[in-house]
């Protein structure tokens, strides 16, 4: 009864995903609401619809009305997802500047954390200086979360690319709610994947839609509430290393883009082709090599997330040191490609 519940949940967040991407290509080209070529992150021939975010939304709100009872930290996680997925929709219109992108993701942080959904680290609610008000873990939870839309949000400059790490990352998630047997979050997890396939039929090379800023932020809030809420210390503490794994190829991208501009002087919220998919593409991999290389980075740090959950404190500290090590030599070889 309760995988196919999930399985029923998945279907429906997918089927209702088909079926509304057709209508939001037609609606973005009828009203304008495209992305065309900048020359600089984006070279499609033709506008393409940014409303992919927005069909995305759709199709897991309906999913979990039709196939889920809804309690308070769910309640919680919608409202915030619709406040960004509104900011999300003004910064496509091109009238946010991005203090004010960041304030409106603020607000839907805020509305996540007064539903309940924050850090409950142990460790940490002992240091809280305010016992009926932890604002270490409320900060902490706070920072993730901004990190986590911002990391989707750096990361939808190809097609297929955001949609697809979130996609496996979600997979990551999902495992690891069925070995705890946490009903809510396997249910909102497969929803929002169902919502993701969807998408991802109509935005692999060569496009029909994009996520737009609605979509990369939404992904990145819904992801990164759902990691949060997990429970990852079956074995030991370093478990909780688990979704930095899981989620390893976002923030990697945001962390090593965010260096490439500081060295640069340049600010880190200005586009630039600095991302790592510029640059793979700059030491002559193809559009298609790019992405599927991000997609294995993403399951294999997303297996290595789930190794650290079930292996022995030893085999994760090796697991941990060797990961960090691999990324680091690779963000050194990125560094060293010109891309400007």
């Amino acid at each position: 009864m309760f995988n196919l519940k999930l399985i029923f949940v998945f279907f429906i967040s997918f089927g209702f995903s088909l079926y509304f991407m057709p209508l939001f290509i037609e609606a973005g080209k009828k009203f304008g609401l495209v992305a065309r070529s900048d020359g600089k992150l984006r070279f499609q021939k033709e506008p393409v619809p940014y409303m992919g975010g927005l069909a995305i939304y759709l199709a897991f709100l309906l999913a979990l009305v039709f196939g889920f009872d809804f309690n308070r930290q769910v309640l919680g996680l919608l409202l915030g997802s619709t406040i960004i997925l509104i900011v999300g929709l003004i910064d496509d219109f091109g009238v946010m500047t991005p203090w004010m992108k960041l304030f409106g993701e603020a607000v839907a942080v805020i509305a996540l954390i007064k539903s309940g959904i924050h850090l409950e680290i142990q460790a940490l609610l002992a240091l809280e200086p305010i016992p009926n008000f932890p604002i270490i873990s409320y900060s902490l939870s706070a920072l993730w979360l901004l990190t986590l839309m911002n990391a989707f949000n750096f990361l939808d400059i190809e097609d297929g690319l955001a949609g697809g790490v979130a996609f496996f990352s979600g997979i990551g998630l999902l495992a690891i709610s069925l070995i705890n047997k946490n009903m809510i979050i396997s249910a909102l997890t497969v929803a929002l994947l169902g919502g993701c396939l969807g998408f991802l039929i109509y935005n692999f090379h060569p496009a029909k839609i994009y996520l737009g800023d609605s979509g990369s932020l939404f992904l990145g809030l819904m992801l990164g509430a759902l990691a949060m809420i997990g429970s990852y210390t079956i074995k030991h503490r370093l478990g909780l290393l688990a979704p930095l794994f899981i989620l390893g190829t976002a923030l990697f991208e945001i962390t090593f883009t965010s260096f490439a501009r500081l060295i640069q002087k340049k600010p880190i919220m200005q586009g630039s082709p600095d991302h790592i998919a510029k640059r793979l593409q700059k030491m002559g991999l193809s559009l298609k090599s790019t992405v599927i290389l991000h997609y294995l980075l993403t399951i294999i740090l997303m297996s290595l997330g789930l190794a650290v959950i079930l292996v022995s404190v030893k085999i994760a500290l090796i697991i941990i040191a060797l990961t960090f090590a691999f990324l680091l030599i690779t963000a050194l070889i990125l560094l060293r490609v010109k891309v400007s």
